[in-house]
């Protein structure tokens, strides 16, 4: 590996750190944050829905900028928006803010996460490209995800602690100072390589002409198509599997008021994460195909929550949680590497925002509807609605299969 690779590398995994480290402070005691504000479990999940609103909205828009202005620029107005929106936060909960706010809140953060989205994985292929890196794209993704599982570990567990030894606002300030820090990083270490951005044109023109490019080079391709539209299915319901879990095990738990007990539902996916980083090269070798694996995900990921909404049992739901974050771990980086195989440099961070748009959208569709389930008949149930909603992902990824796609074959290198 050439040096130039390793320092695109390191400033990957520095970047994916602080940023999930900053992010993941709240993670583990977002939903108590909201009930605490006053908001019904329907509200609460409402206004998640508004956060991944905000991220349909903005996705393609953001990545656009990303792919016209430079992929640097689209990282630094996201770390700039986080930081702005999570001190409205912060303040949304001290004053008991009506609805309405936290829902404008809650668009405002989805903006701020869509700068981020196409941008960074954009950068880091084209600047591997660049570098003449030559291994394979998963190893990078899972030590990204690794890094990103130890930071939300950290974080998380920090964070519900943090709150249970003082009050619910006081991870939202941690979250702001590191956001702060991320923003210095990116500015010194970020730099655009092995893509250049467009310049010259008036900014309609450069959006309309980025625009109709990516949906030619995603969109319109069939192998990138059905992957797309698996994800409102899988991710709509992984939003809502994550943020209900919190409230789910303290219900478990039976003690309202053990935070670091929510805590511990963000831990166990940061775990996951981490595992799942590390079992990826070993897990590709297991197939011929990545659909296969995602198919099998899928499968799994049905069963698992499922079985979560079955058991009353506080020990075996985290069992089963465990299961079900470290399949979708593992699934991620193939997932990943599939669809960079199939999207040219000069679009890649628009169709992969357009791709975390289709996931934003099921959140949409999704939390509210999970969250109604949730008040009028449980936790248990709505996480079998889930299964049953994720189920239409897996005949998307079918038909993926059957495109017989040039990145779908595992090449498995000699070690």
């Amino acid at each position: 590996m050439t040096e130039g690779a390793r320092r695109v590398q390191r400033t990957y995994l520095l970047l994916t750190l602080l940023s999930t480290l900053a992010a993941s402070f709240i993670w583990g005691i977002n939903t108590l944050f909201l009930l605490d504000a006053g908001l019904t479990n329907t509200e609460a999940f409402a206004a998640n829905a508004f956060f991944t609103a905000g991220q349909v909205v903005f996705e393609v828009p953001t990545g656009v900028i990303a792919d016209v202005r430079g992929r640097r620029v689209s990282y630094l107005l996201g770390a700039a928006t986080l930081l702005v929106s999570t001190l409205l936060y912060l303040f949304m909960w001290q004053t008991q803010a009506p609805f309405w706010g936290w829902a404008v809140a809650s668009v405002s953060i989805g903006l701020g996460f869509t700068f981020f989205s196409g941008a960074v994985e954009a950068w880091l292929v084209d600047a591997l490209t660049s570098t003449k890196f030559e291994g394979d794209l998963e190893s990078v993704f899972a030590k990204g995800q690794s890094v990103a599982g130890v930071a939300m570990l950290t974080g998380s567990v920090a964070g519900g602690f943090i709150a249970q030894a003082t009050n619910l606002g006081v991870p939202y300030i941690i979250r702001a100072v590191m956001l702060g820090l991320t923003m210095l990083a990116a500015f010194l270490l970020m730099r655009d390589l092995g893509f250049t951005p467009t310049k010259g044109k008036g900014p309609i023109d450069e959006v309309k002409t980025v625009l109709r490019s990516s949906i030619d080079a995603g969109w319109r391709k069939p192998p990138i198509r059905w992957v797309m539209l698996a994800a409102p299915f899988s991710m709509g319901v992984g939003f809502y599997a994550f943020y209900a879990m919190q409230p789910y095990l303290l219900e478990l738990y039976g003690d309202p008021d053990a935070f670091g007990i929510a805590g511990l539902a963000a831990a166990i996916v940061a775990g996951a994460q981490i595992m799942g980083g590390l079992v990826v090269p070993r897990v590709r070798k297991l197939f011929a195909r990545r659909t296969h694996a995602l198919i099998l995900a899928g499968a799994v990921s049905v069963a698992t929550l499922a079985l979560i909404g079955w058991t009353s049992n506080f020990w075996l739901a985290i069992a089963l949680l465990v299961a079900w974050a470290l399949t979708f771990a593992a699934a991620a980086p193939i997932r990943q590497a599939y669809l960079n195989g199939l999207i040219p440099s000069e679009q890649r961070a628009t169709v992969l925002s357009f791709d975390a748009l289709m996931g934003s959208t099921g959140g949409v569709a999704a939390q509210p509807v999970l969250g109604r389930v949730a008040d009028v008949a449980g936790y248990s149930a709505s996480y079998a609605v889930s299964a049953a909603i994720q189920v239409f992902a897996i005949p998307f990824l079918a038909l993926a299969r059957r495109e017989d796609a040039v990145s779908d074959p595992i090449e498995v290198q000699a070690e």
